[in-house]
């Protein structure tokens, strides 16, 4: 036998055996003696029986799972938190009386119960809307800019260039790291809601923003009903 041919038959060897124990489950259970006489090394340095191995991987797994559920009853829980400040910001919303109400009454749950540092809405040449706090800009000036985004379907989380954002938050621009918008279309394109945050990772690719389309969709369409009254 030459010396090349021996890790080959070793490695075999060893595939014989974990085939082997892979087929009869129960051969240590039938050979428990054998467990006590395995040894393994250990990151201290010292060996630990397969026994000891086995509890000590149960116990990370278990680790595992319970970090796991933790985030799981974290995110309920926070998610449970973001259902109530906008069901709270709905029937806020519900309650206004005009235009400049509803926007007053955004921009305050936006900041207080919320906590979003930069709230912007952005409605095109509406004089049926009154004044408020919202920001007035032309359809064909925006679509200069917003082009692409006025064409979205859902909520743009993330990845606005130097220029959407300081058409979107002007005097605050320098201030802002990442940004979300979602855009007011329900019958026709009438405005663009943005939120800012200087974290330039709070708003990304994969952040949910579910309840920013929610209010956005609430807010579309009692614009609509404000436009009437006037």
């Amino acid at each position: 036998m030459t010396d090349e041919n021996i890790p080959k038959k070793i490695h075999t060897r060893e595939q014989d055996v974990i085939d082997f124990l892979k087929s009869h489950k129960n051969f240590f259970v039938d050979n428990p003696e054998l467990l006590g006489e395995i040894r393994l090394p250990h990151e201290s340095g010292d060996a630990i029986s397969l026994i000891e191995k086995q509890v000590s991987v149960l116990r990370e797994r278990n680790k595992d799972m319970r970090d796991r559920l933790s985030n799981l009853l974290d995110n309920a829980r926070e998610n449970d938190r973001l259902f109530d400040k906008t069901k709270r910001l709905v029937l806020s919303l519900l309650e206004c009386n005009d235009f400049g109400d509803l926007v007053d009454a955004l921009y305050y749950s936006f900041d207080k119960e919320f906590a979003i540092p930069f709230t912007r809405l952005i409605i095109f040449d509406r004089e049926e809307f009154g004044t408020s706090a919202a920001k007035t800009v032309s359809l064909p000036k925006t679509k200069k800019v917003l082009g692409k985004r006025l064409k979205a379907s859902r909520i743009v989380s993330g990845g606005l260039d130097k220029e959407e954002i300081q058409f979107l938050f002007d005097q605050d621009a320098n201030e802002i790291g990442s940004a979300a918008i979602a855009v007011l279309s329900h019958s026709s394109i009438a405005g663009v809601l943005a939120i800012g945050n200087p974290d330039p990772d709070y708003y990304n690719s994969s952040m949910g923003t579910l309840f920013l389309g929610h209010i956005a969709e609430v807010l579309d369409r009692l614009m609509l009903t404000h436009q009437k009254k006037v």
